[in-house]
């Protein structure tokens, strides 16, 4: 018995005696990466051909670290960090496009609305040769806005490989002051108003509630056309608040990160002052991110009828994380999925009716992106009678050049008027 014990205490100093060395050859594992990144970096600061600081080769260090993670994980310095702030709020210059890197190309995932870039003819898809003459390859995302943007007046020229073209042009585009207007409106018809989203910004919703409140003002709302086409996104609150505005309960998005308990729901708060107003979505490969989980709400709803292109497929949530420094970083935290559960993340949401870009003509106006041949729709518009203002013909005419141009947006009109009875059928 007393030998029993005896061999049992001393099985017992040697668990104890063994646990340190266990957590010592943990703490090995961890740090020999850090040592091994220590003897490269003092070998490069005393070898290298040129002479480089510490804080140079530590921030190139960083850099190249977040963006071997995902296209939308990077490093920003003071200048960027400062950047990326004026663009959510909704103003900054430069030309006007929203880039990615895919698969190592600088891609134009889309042009902002009546900007440089958009006037210029740059669509979605299309890939960024050069910068200037410089190629971009192997260039980060951030160092490729910072070289397109820049001082108001000058000029960038960009080598551009258009989306289904084989020969790369040059394009000259003279940078300007982006202001964006994120909501347009304009009545298609008596009671039918038509709605664009260019991205999402902070004063997006606000915006969007001014431009319903001041029609249905004077007017019976009978339908809403919702243009979310070349919306290349922005923020996700805003995001959830648009869709808030027609969704009357229920789960709106949500989003996950590694952690399974990190779920994050975003719920319809009971703001949807317009639940029962027909709704068709235009939607294209330019639609990204935010304009992506609206176009999930609506349609995971029964919402809306979504009318256009599968959608661009950012379904990924980017956190802007602060330095100490004054710098920052924009680290890949989350995936969103829409209220059904499904990510979109590289698959994108397809409409309900497909319904392709249609080329211009050679003839056409080449800055003009919605301008298509097709004519026949044009006359469907109908006469109420009666006198009108100068301002009311001013409106119509508006209308009927915007109708004539866009195929899409004429089939939308035509689908939510007939939406009510497509209800009912149901």
């Amino acid at each position: 018995m007393r030998k029993t014990l005896w061999m049992i205490a001393i099985v017992c100093l040697f668990v104890i005696s063994a646990a340190p060395q266990n957590s010592e050859a943990v703490d090995e594992d961890r740090f020999q990466p850090l040592r091994r990144f220590s003897q490269v970096l003092d070998l490069v600061e005393h070898n290298y051909v040129e002479d480089i600081s510490r804080k140079e080769l530590v921030n190139d260090a960083v850099k190249g670290m977040l963006e071997q993670l995902d296209p939308h994980s990077t490093f920003l310095s003071k200048d960027d960090f400062k950047e990326m702030q004026e663009a959510t709020s909704g103003a900054f210059s430069g030309i006007g496009i929203e880039i990615s890197l895919d698969k190592g190309r600088l891609t134009v995932i889309s042009p902002i609305e009546d900007t440089p870039a958009y006037k210029a003819g740059l669509q979605s898809g299309d890939i960024i040769l050069e910068i200037d003459g410089t190629s971009t390859q192997s260039i980060s995302l951030m160092e490729a806005v910072g070289k397109i943007r820049g001082k108001r007046g000058t000029d960038v020229v960009l080598t551009i490989l258009h989306k289904n073209e084989n020969k790369p042009v040059k394009v000259t585009i003279t940078r300007g002051s982006i202001q964006i207007q994120s909501v347009k409106s304009q009545e298609l018809e008596k009671g039918y108003l038509y709605l664009r989203l260019t991205r999402f910004s902070e004063n997006t919703t606000s915006d969007m509630h001014k431009a319903l409140k001041k029609y249905k003002k004077s007017n019976e709302l009978k339908g809403i056309v919702l243009d979310l086409r070349n919306n290349p996104g922005g923020l996700l609150t805003q995001a959830a608040s648009v869709a808030d505005t027609f969704i009357a309960e229920g789960l709106l998005v949500y989003i996950e990160g590694r952690d399974k308990n990190s779920r994050k729901d975003f719920m319809a708060e009971g703001n949807a002052s317009y639940a029962d107003v027909p709704i068709v979505t235009l939607i294209n490969s330019g639609s990204a991110s935010a304009s992506e989980i609206v176009a999930g709400a609506l349609k995971d709803h029964d919402r809306a009828l979504l009318v256009g292109e599968r959608t661009f497929g950012k379904g990924s949530v980017q956190t802007i994380i602060p330095m100490a420094d004054g710098s920052g970083i924009k680290l890949t935290t989350a995936l969103y999925y829409t209220p059904s559960g499904r990510s979109i993340q590289a698959e994108g949401i397809d409409p309900d009716i497909v319904y392709p870009f249609i080329p211009p003509s050679k003839d056409d106006d080449k800055n003009d992106r919605f301008i298509v041949r097709e004519k026949d729709l044009s006359r469907h518009l109908e006469n109420n009678g009666g006198s009108k203002s100068d301002k009311e013909k001013l409106q119509d005419d508006k209308a009927l050049k915007m109708l004539e141009k866009d195929n899409q947006l004429r089939l939308s009109l035509q689908l939510v008027k007939q939406l009510p009875r497509l209800k009912e059928i149901k």
